[in-house]
């Protein structure tokens, strides 16, 4: 989805007037916003083209945590996907049990004294982060159709006992 339809739908929850209003901005100005920008002089550079670019220019990526923290959520990147001919499906969700696994006995770990302190949450966190990460590249693979030749290369190696690549 384009910046000016993300902008275009938020409007319809609340008044446009309302937005020019609190932003200081003219009525004309927000209505740019929701419109795709043109060489016709449609459309203006929206707020988030804006933050987007500035996210590019200083390849800073708190100012997306921030945002995040502020709306109530936490950011995590996508991973690059290793979406290779053939990834198997097995190894991948076997990472993502271990994974998952690896999370789990932190929190065990942490939690036998009743207690957390802030560097076990820190570590508890980035296993969580590390997992959604594994989660995330695993459903990536499976959106890009990788998963469906499994079957068809498995016969096609004739069961070679190759080595089998995971996520990462």
């Amino acid at each position: 989805m384009q910046s000016h339809e993300v902008l275009k739908h938020s409007f319809e929850k609340t008044s446009p007037k309302a937005i020019a209003a609190d932003l200081g901005v003219s009525l004309s100005l927000v209505y740019k916003w929701a419109q795709e920008q043109s060489e016709t002089g449609s459309g203006s550079r929206n707020p988030l083209d804006r933050l987007l670019e500035i996210i590019r220019l200083t390849d800073d990526h708190r100012i997306v945590e921030w945002l995040c923290h502020k709306c109530g959520g936490y950011f995590v990147r996508n991973p690059d996907t290793k979406c290779d001919e053939g990834f198997e499906v097995l190894p991948a969700t076997s990472e993502i049990v271990d994974q998952f696994s690896k999370l789990l006995h932190r929190i065990s770990e942490s939690a036998l004294d009743h207690s957390i302190t802030p560097d076990e949450a820190e570590g508890i966190r980035r296993s969580w982060d590390k997992l959604k990460c594994y989660a995330e590249g695993f459903v990536a693979c499976c959106e890009e159709g990788d998963f469906e030749a499994i079957e068809k290369a498995e016969k096609s190696t004739g069961g070679s006992g190759d080595k089998k690549k995971t996520l990462y």
